[in-house]
């Protein structure tokens, strides 16, 4: 799956050529005409980056920034300030927000994309490496994971389930966290339900990851949803 980017910009030509050119380089691009519809959209959807303009009307770029950085969803997100503002001062006042990177307009696309897959390698190199070591994802990705789950369970009727319901041998003990999983449950409060430690709960769920191919909570739940396997 393609990693899915969201790009804020209220310059329609650019925003629509940048798109355009992240699409051909193999990313799935949502794109926001002003902060605030990038952010009614983030409601429901948690991109792998976000592309944001600074010189925006109504809400600007350090307003949105100081927006992603405050919900516990977003705190890890990546984002990329792409700009006409390209004073050092500047620059200095979007790190000191929280900016991952800063590009200046005009700019090479080719080194945009450069930016993208390097902050793109570099999340998903930090959470393999939590994973391995057996660690939880930090406070910020779960926050992002249970947030959409809730999504999911709101459209839990859209969602078509697979004709025939997927085969797949679950303990009883599995089931029961696969459906607190499933109502959106932080592995502290599957724990205190089922009256066992935090630690047996995540060996549960990296159980589940694996007897049903996923590798995040949100496409567990979706998964279960489509095949019905949540209870």
């Amino acid at each position: 799956m393609s990693a899915q980017l969201l790009l804020v910009d209220d310059e329609p030509g650019l925003r629509e050529a940048v798109k355009d050119y992240l699409q051909e380089s193999g990313f799935s691009v949502q794109v926001a005409s002003n902060a605030r519809e990038g952010w009614d959209w983030m409601q429901q959807n948690t991109p792998d980056l976000v592309i944001s303009d600074i010189m925006m009307p109504q809400v600007d770029g350090y307003q949105f920034l100081k927006q992603l950085r405050e919900d516990p969803r977003f705190q890890s997100l990546p984002v990329v300030f792409l700009t006409a503002k390209g004073m050092t001062g500047d620059r200095i006042q979007g790190y000191h927000a929280g900016v991952d990177a800063y590009l200046p307009k005009p700019f090479d696309p080719d080194e945009l994309v450069a930016i993208v897959e390097n902050l793109l390698t570099r999340r998903s190199a930090k959470l393999l490496a939590k994973a391995e070591e057996g660690e939880t994802p930090d406070i910020a990705e779960l926050a992002s994971q249970i947030a959409q789950i809730k999504a999911l369970l709101t459209q839990r009727n859209a969602i078509a389930q697979s004709p025939t319901p997927f085969k797949i041998d679950l303990t009883p003990r599995e089931q029961s966290v696969l459906n607190l999983v499933a109502e959106g449950l932080m592995n502290k409060e599957i724990a205190r339900r089922l009256e066992t430690s935090v630690r047996n709960v995540e060996k549960y769920v990296s159980r589940l990851f694996s007897k049903t191919g996923t590798n995040s909570r949100t496409e567990l739940v979706r998964f279960a949803l489509e095949h019905g396997l949540a209870k």
